[in-house]
């Protein structure tokens, strides 16, 4: 049975099948929650990996080896940036976590920790991310009823946190 769950943790402290950074297009090593996943994995391999990969759209992602990680594969997930709501943000929002989710179903995957995409630096709002992220989670496991898939979202802050758990229970 699948499921949605939302832990005040670290993304890289919680053991899955796979974990999803928050990418850029480029696949760099970066800050946040990017920086982390290329710290506990390993830089140099993790680099070359997505090196060899070159390019992530935005709304869009790919997937590499964990390779220190505590899981599987790491999913390198492309969100948009933030500007105001007309570009097509939550459609670019809805596609990052779609196609790792679409990930997870080519890849035998059956537990995935992501984080918040997008609602970090790239300054997307925070309960509009929740919206579209919880949203787009539920749209995936009803569409695929016969792939059991636990969802967990880490989330280290309370703020952040508290304001989930209210868009997953409404």
């Amino acid at each position: 049975m699948s499921s949605i769950t939302i832990q005040q943790k670290g993304i890289t402290g919680i053991a899955a099948d796979a974990i999803v950074n928050a990418a850029n297009s480029g696949l760099w090593a970066g800050g946040g929650v990017c920086g982390a996943i290329f710290a506990k994995a390993g830089y140099e391999r993790l680099q070359a990996a997505c090196d060899a990969i070159g390019h992530c759209p935005e709304g869009s992602a790919v997937i590499t080896p964990g390779f220190d990680c505590p899981c599987k594969f790491i999913i390198h997930a492309v969100g948009p940036q933030w500007s105001g709501g007309t570009r097509g943000e939550s459609q670019a929002l809805a596609g990052a976590y779609k196609k790792s989710l679409e990930l997870c179903l080519q890849n035998d995957i059956h537990s995935v920790v992501f984080p918040l995409i997008s609602a970090g630096i790239y300054g997307y709002p925070l309960r509009d991310a929740w919206t579209v992220a919880i949203r787009s989670c539920k749209d995936f496991l009803s569409a695929h009823p016969e792939h059991s898939l636990d969802i967990i979202f880490a989330i280290p802050e309370s703020d952040k946190l508290k304001v989930g758990q209210e868009v997953l229970n409404a």
